[in-house]
């Protein structure tokens, strides 16, 4: 491990991200999803079976399946067009549902992203701060069987966002793409009895803001669908709903109210093949309503923990994750902490100003962990893996 540099992998719901220990941003980001396509049924409708086919599904074991579709990951292979492609992402609900797909990922990370051989660098795996031991086993098997890796190093998101802004006792808030993850950390490691989650995340506001665009019509239509206006050589603006929601809305200072935002003015947006609109008010109103901040779920984490350390954790709030970035989020629950919260709290909700720092606060911290050289006894090793099994992994990574 002192010879190489460690790999820093943090497959979150939105997008993986991926690079090289003691660096300051990720070498590769790109879409945790994937294209597939179902090469059994492509073959059924090709051969005019398509009414037979739909019969001997139901006989066809789910594996065999899988082994008979074709996997298109990156952001460059889903930015094409191709029939019966659908898009399927691994995690719900912060768990691995496909195993097949998260080994597409990570193939693609290693192999055409950074262009290395996995079996020649230890790996720092970043995980959702409730990961169970099923979920933790398997990523440890497939890492030491499949890609032979040298050692291995599995971390806690919330505990990696916390050293990345340089603190070991936090109460960390990460806004990803599918939820909103409450979890206190104290001397590095995560209090399990007080994570708490939200369902609300970026996409889920995406979703509101597609259809609120839609009900005006204004459709947005895909990348492929028409001809782009290029601004500058090799430049085109963007169309998609999360740039909207990033540029345009933000968080209410106060609960929505018509007399009160009746005096804000609409935002002119431009299309990439020129149309322009303006988001209405009514538009505003749906997203700033569906911005729950979790100001509840935040007292009453805190409140599951020991008495001594609440203090702290109300004066160290971390806010992190890509939806952070939304406008007036951090003053928003700030605002709402203090008004909940004990008199004796002194609140503190602490958001970096850099967009690149909250978008990727717990790689950062990935990063920053694997580089320490008092880290490198704690990697779980190839042969402690082969004398020991997975279930070593709660020993190696509590």
């Amino acid at each position: 491990a002192d010879e190489v540099s460690a790999i820093v992998l943090d497959l979150g719901s939105h997008t993986c991200k991926a690079g090289y220990a003691g660096e300051d941003a990720p070498k590769a980001v790109f879409p945790s999803v994937v294209g597939a396509i179902d090469q059994m049924e492509v073959d059924d409708n090709t051969n005019g079976e398509k009414n037979s086919s739909i019969d001997s599904k139901a006989g066809v074991k789910d594996s065999e399946r899988k082994g008979k579709r074709k996997l298109y990951v990156g952001s460059q292979s889903l930015g094409f067009r191709r029939d019966n492609m659908e898009v399927l992402s691994p995690i719900k609900d912060g768990v691995v549902m496909d195993w097949d797909i998260v080994d597409s990922i990570w193939d693609h990370a290693f192999r055409e992203c950074l262009l290395v051989d996995p079996k020649e660098h230890p790996m720092l795996l970043a995980e959702p701060s409730s990961n169970s031991q099923q979920q933790r086993e398997r990523t440890v098997e497939l890492m030491f069987e499949k890609y032979n890796v040298p050692a291995l190093f599995l971390a806690k998101n919330a505990v990696l966002t916390s050293f990345a802004s340089g603190r070991a006792t936090a109460l960390v808030v990460d806004s990803g793409g599918g939820s909103t993850t409450i979890a206190p950390v104290h001397d590095g490691y995560v209090i399990q009895k007080a994570v708490a989650s939200c369902p609300i995340g970026g996409e889920f506001l995406t979703d509101c803001l597609l259809k609120s665009l839609e009900s005006k019509g204004v459709v947005i239509k895909p990348r492929y669908s028409f001809k782009r206006k290029e601004t500058r050589p090799g430049d085109f603006q963007r169309v998609i709903a999360s740039d909207i929601k990033e540029c345009v809305c933000r968080a209410p200072d106060t609960p929505y109210d018509e007399a009160s935002y009746s005096n804000i003015p609409m935002t002119p947006y431009e299309l990439p093949d020129g149309q322009q609109f303006l988001v209405l008010k009514a538009l505003q109103r749906l997203v700033q309503t569906s911005v729950v901040c979790p100001k509840w779920q935040v007292i009453d984490s805190i409140n599951r923990c020991d008495v001594d350390i609440r203090k702290e954790l109300f004066s160290s709030v971390l806010l992190a994750g890509g939806t952070a970035s939304m406008q007036q989020l951090k003053e928003r629950l700030e605002k709402d902490l203090l008004e909940e919260s004990p008199q004796t709290a002194r609140v503190k909700v602490l958001a970096s100003g850099n967009s690149t720092e909250r978008r990727f606060s717990v790689w950062i911290g990935g990063s920053i962990l694997a580089s320490l050289g008092s880290f490198q006894q704690m990697w779980f090793s190839k042969s402690e893996y082969e004398e020991h099994g997975a279930s070593y992994v709660q020993r190696k990574c509590p």
